[in-house]
């Protein structure tokens, strides 16, 4: 799926969670349109609910949804639901969220067309919501969900509650439907050692942005306490964007604080933890662990991994995998189920790993593949690897420095030092393979046909907008490597003396893979017909080689200066 369109996510919650089978044939009706990828089913037992993710380009999520809705009406029947989540129809609610390339208000337009056709052709009452409703007084899901299912047969009646779209009836079969637009929104419980819904709900009380009501004396029992106006006064929770309430899970034995992170850089789903933790620990209560439902942004699982780290005064400079480790460890988020990042991250589900064949092989793999008759990987790619490993050993050193004996107080220097050059050994990675993949470019243009003028024009422009890629990939190299020297550098001047050495051959290593790009840089700036942009990059790879080269000159000597 090229990332480049647009594209946005959309998270139908249906209301069912023990019939796979049903869920199945939802699911189906969404794979069968072709410009969408299912990310994720999450199916919840106790809460008689399956939130479904899936992606795609606006007009196929649009004819997804509908179809799923459809599906849905079809098989659930309200009538017999049960479960411990709010809910007013078979599927309760269906937001837009907008990925990439899209804004937040054409995404909205989008939920009204949804919304229009769901109530056109299914003639089921259809509520807007968040961006796609204009009505402020009724853009709110939990406001417009009050009364559920059973309380909307009235309340679809009274003038203020007609729907958007579709019949001013209530179905019985299928119920209501709220149709919206809104930014990515994490679903996130937190698991307690009780069993009280009453114990859960006052935590949550604490802890949501709306908080609760005062009241005199007895918080529970206690008169409300009211403004001039005769309003009710309100006391606000500790987090801001946050939505939750207390209840009990019969699938698990325990109660959960269930949490809608609404804007997860305001409150961060470490940060949510945290106070919870906090709160429960003041009523005598302990938070166990925590639950996912449905899909999470990488940086979210990296933040809560660095914070984690960060309040143990450890580096953060460790990799990307570490980190989620220590996140879903320190947020217990495989205390009921195991939690798996390839079908939990959306990133991970959106990555396309035919773009990234190279690092996913073994060290065996990787040098076979480059011996073999195949002309990739060649150069450049082993230019990016090399650089890679030389990065990675200062990083090491960095670490190590970090968590030296008697250097604890220098911890942070360390660890930022790790974590500039955790970033350089990342992109050097990419560029492992996206230098093959730049010389694949360049292969599949001289395969092109010639047979006619319009033929031939087209395929030499292929053939020099592959090469000045090709050209661009291993200028990026040189880039990134001679920029990770900095921090090699700095480890070999102020670093663990114990790895000395490894910073040094850290030094050799950049400086090799400058060097082996600036080779790939020239043959492939050669074939340019552009001349000007051709001399331009030649003499800045110039410079940078000649950098580099005095940069390893340096460190070396620092190197041997301390063996």
């Amino acid at each position: 799926m090229n990332q480049s369109t647009k594209l946005i996510e959309c998270v139908p919650n249906f209301s069912e969670g023990h019939d796979m089978n049903i869920i199945k044939q939802i699911t189906n009706e969404i794979e069968s349109v072709e410009g969408v990828k299912l990310l994720n089913v999450d199916p919840g037992k106790a809460t008689n609910r399956t939130v479904v993710t899936f992606v795609g380009n606006p007009e196929a999520v649009i004819e997804a949804a509908f179809l799923a809705i459809k599906k849905a009406s079809e098989l659930i029947d309200m009538s017999k639901h049960k479960g411990e989540h709010p809910r007013m129809g078979a599927t309760d609610v269906c937001p837009l969220i907008p990925i990439a390339g899209i804004s937040m208000e054409e995404t909205a337009e989008y939920a009204k067309k949804l919304g229009a056709k769901v109530g056109k052709e299914l003639n089921v009452p259809v509520y807007l919501y968040e961006a796609a409703q204009a009505d402020k007084k009724r853009n709110n899901l939990s406001v417009i969900r009050a009364g559920e299912y059973e309380g909307f047969f009235k309340k679809i009646k009274l003038p203020e509650w007609k729907p958007d779209f579709g019949p001013a009836e209530h179905s019985v079969k299928s119920g209501s439907t709220v149709i919206g637009a809104r930014d990515f929104l994490v679903a996130y419980n937190i698991n307690l050692n009780t069993t009280s819904t009453r114990r859960a709900n006052a935590i949550a009380f604490d802890v949501r942005e709306a908080g609760r009501v005062k009241r005199e004396g007895n918080p529970v029992t206690g008169k409300i306490v009211t403004d001039e106006k005769g309003n009710p006064v309100n006391i606000p929770g500790t987090l801001k964007s946050v939505k939750a309430i207390g209840w009990y899970i019969e699938e698990y034995g325990i109660a959960q604080i269930s949490m809608n992170l609404t804007n997860i850089n305001i409150t961060s789903v470490h940060k949510a933890f945290d106070e919870v933790s906090n709160k429960a620990t003041e009523r005598g209560i302990r938070v166990t662990g925590s639950e996912l439902v449905g899909l999470i942004p990488l940086k979210a699982m990296l933040d809560a991994g660095k914070y984690f780290l960060e309040k143990q005064n450890r580096s953060t400079g460790v990799s990307e995998k570490e980190l989620i480790k220590i996140a879903v460890k320190s947020l217990g988020l495989d205390e009921l189920s195991p939690f798996k990042p390839e079908e939990r991250i959306i990133e991970y589900l959106l990555k396309d790993e035919s773009k990234a064949r190279l690092i996913k092989m073994n060290l065996v793999e990787f040098a076979d593949e480059t011996a073999s008759e195949s002309p990739a990987p060649g150069g450049g790619s082993i230019s990016a690897y090399i650089g890679s490993l030389g990065i990675s050993l200062g990083t090491m050193v960095a670490n190590l420095s970090s968590h030296k004996p008697g250097w604890d107080e220098r911890w942070k220097e360390f660890s930022d030092w790790a974590e500039k050059g955790q970033y350089f050994k990342n992109e050097l990675l990419k560029m492992v393979d996206e230098d093959t993949n730049a010389f694949n470019k360049i292969m599949n243009a001289f395969s092109l046909p010639k047979a006619t003028d319009e033929e031939k024009k087209l395929r030499t422009e292929a053939i020099q907008s592959a090469t000045r890629y090709a050209t661009e990939v291993p200028f990026k190299v040189m880039q990134l490597c001679y920029d990770s020297m900095v921090v090699i550098k700095a480890m070999a001047e102020v670093g663990n003396p114990n790895s000395i050495t490894d910073a040094g051959v850290g030094a050799l290593c950049a400086r090799s893979a400058v060097m082996g790009a600036f080779l790939n840089v020239k043959i492939n700036a050669a074939g340019l017909a552009d001349k000007a942009f051709s001399e331009k990059l030649i003499a800045e790879g110039n410079v940078i080689e000649n950098k580099a080269q005095l940069l390893e000159t340096e460190i070396l000597k620092i190197v041997n200066s301390k063996i």
